[in-house]
């Protein structure tokens, strides 16, 4: 049994750059090339909440586009984080660290699908 244990796959940490997008309460994704992965969602209705999500940059609010009201605080950014995933459900698993970018990184990036 522990050779077994010892062949299972380890989740590596890595580096995911892209949209960091609050769209409502509860809800957070980070949008690359690859997927819009979710981090947290309201009430964990699609799964736990990444763990670690405390380590998620807090938004800049000079390089933050707000997308509801203007009294409310909803909407994205541009970042990188260090974390590991789960790509079959396109879920963030844990946020180890994350850095705030300019908008203007994630806006010349071809790559990225617009931000949602």
């Amino acid at each position: 049994m522990s050779v077994l244990a010892g062949l299972s796959a380890a989740h590596a940490a890595e580096r995911r750059c892209g949209w960091y997008s609050n769209p409502t309460p509860g809800n957070l994704w980070l949008i690359d090339r690859d997927a819009t992965w979710t981090i947290a969602s309201q009430g964990e209705a699609d799964g736990p909440d990444a763990a670690g999500v405390d380590n998620a940059p807090d938004f800049d609010p000079k390089q933050f586009v707000k997308t509801q009201h203007p009294e409310q605080d909803y909407g994205y950014g541009c970042a990188c984080m260090t974390v590991e995933t789960d790509a079959g459900k396109q879920r963030i698993t844990r946020v180890f660290a994350g850095k705030i970018l300019p908008l203007a990184k994630c806006r010349s990036d071809k790559g990225l699908p617009p931000p949602s």
